[in-house]
């Protein structure tokens, strides 16, 4: 397996990047016939290719960033060792391994689709197969042909660009506007060391912190990156915030009760809920609970009955996380709450790739038009069948002009208007229409 790390430093977050990966070609059979002095009737012996080199994600607990893969543009898998003579088969390429986080989803950049999503320690998933290695003239001799003159070429690996996403793995979500004191909540009640300061945007990268209670339950809280206006829309921190929220499955929405960077609480309030809303309708519905921080201010109290008449239906907990009160509350009530909580997927079936929308309607393996005169044949089978033949073997040639019958291509081009003669073409190669 070849383990793929950049040098340097692990310290930059990093929770969205784009790659372009090119799995390995299969390695290609050999054309072979055994000649041995005493041995009158030697037959074929033509080694198949070894498989491509697949490209496979793996989830790794100790990271907990994307940055590794930052800086590569691309990623190609090796060869598939050649089949060669004596029936000596090629050996398989070594599968690239890329590292992630827990919460990483790679979408296929091109379509928007859902890969896999990778959110337990160790899961693998294959995002580009290494090609299957061309077959030696020995695979394909039989009673009716004992001895063919041709064998395969490799197929070429799936090529894709992927974007990888990182949602943090966290059971609740400290939300709130900046400096509503996340950070310093976060630090008082886990193990976490999050950078604490008096101004805004104090949060650029979420910090998570275990919470261990003292009858032996824990949970994964993380202070989230500060909100501002317009954040649903891109604005400020915007979209990394709502991103690493989807994951959690509770807010716990911190609001600074004593108004001390001058702002009313219930206009805090508002703006959060307005962002949320504007995301997702699963973001929209999570479980919430309110934190009403800084209550050790003097006109705390008086914004906190204004805040439970406007919204009578709201869990709201009344706490100082600079004095270190109330928190014991908080925590007793969220691990209750997580005790409770069913498990829910993220996505839906049919965010991903594989999703199938069952139609009744007949699909042909591939497509032919015509360009000036020129037809032009497409299909991901065709072009796989044209890559594996060896045009330099005439029994390969006439191979790769049987499997197209077989599949009906002459048929079509007759049913189009073709007549023999005319030029076919299939990827860049152009070739004549016979009988």
């Amino acid at each position: 397996m070849q383990l793929l790390k950049t040098k340097g430093g692990n310290n930059m977050f990093v929770d969205e990047i784009k790659i372009k990966l090119i799995a390995g070609k299969g390695g290609d059979g050999c054309t072979s016939f055994r000649r041995e002095k005493f041995v009158p009737m030697g037959g074929p012996d033509g080694g198949n290719g070894g498989a491509g080199a697949s490209i496979i994600f793996e989830v790794d607990k100790g990271l907990k960033t994307l940055v590794d893969l930052k800086y590569k543009k691309q990623i190609k898998g090796d060869k598939g060792v050649n089949g060669k003579g004596s029936t000596r088969n090629g050996a398989n390429a070594f599968d690239v391994i890329l590292k992630v986080p827990e919460g990483t989803t790679v979408y296929n950049a091109e379509t928007g689709k859902i890969l896999c999503d990778l959110t337990k320690d160790k899961q693998r998933f294959i995002v580009a197969h290494g090609g299957r290695g061309g077959r030696g003239n020995k695979a394909f001799a039989t009673h009716s042909e004992p001895a063919p003159k041709f064998s395969e070429l490799g197929c070429p690996g799936e090529e894709i660009l992927v974007k990888c996403e990182l949602k943090v793995m966290a059971d609740v979500g400290l939300i709130g506007l900046p400096s509503v004191g996340k950070s310093t909540i976060l630090s008082m009640i886990t193990s976490a060391n999050p950078k604490i300061g008096a101004y805004h945007f104090t949060t650029l990268n979420p910090n998570l912190g275990v919470i261990k209670l003292k009858d032996n339950r824990s949970f994964v809280m993380a202070d989230l990156p500060g909100l501002i206006e317009g954040a649903s829309n891109g604005a400020g921190l915007g979209h990394k915030f709502l991103r690493h929220a989807m994951r959690t499955k509770i807010l716990a929405h911190v609001i600074d009760m004593g108004s001390s960077e001058g702002r009313d609480p219930i206009d805090d309030y508002n703006i959060i809920r307005r962002e949320i809303d504007s995301y997702s309708d699963k973001l929209k519905n999570k479980k919430e609970i309110i934190i009403a921080n800084k209550m050790d201010l003097n006109n705390a109290l008086e914004n906190l009955e204004r805040f439970k008449k406007k919204y009578k239906n709201l869990e709201i907990y009344e706490i100082s996380a600079i004095n270190n009160k109330g928190m014991d509350v908080v925590i007793k009530h969220l691990a209750d709450m997580l005790d409770n909580l069913e498990e829910d997927s993220l996505y839906k079936e049919e965010d991903y790739e594989d999703y199938v929308v069952y139609k009744y309607e007949n699909k042909a393996p591939f497509t032919i038009t015509n360009d000036n005169g020129v037809w032009v044949l497409e299909g991901k089978e065709i072009e796989k069948l044209f890559y594996m033949t060896r045009f330099t073997e005439h029994e390969a040639v006439e191979r790769f002009g049987r499997k197209l019958k077989g599949m009906g291509v002459d048929e079509e081009l007759k049913r189009l208007g073709a007549n023999y003669g005319d030029e076919v073409q299939i990827l860049d190669y152009v070739f004549e229409f016979k009988e």
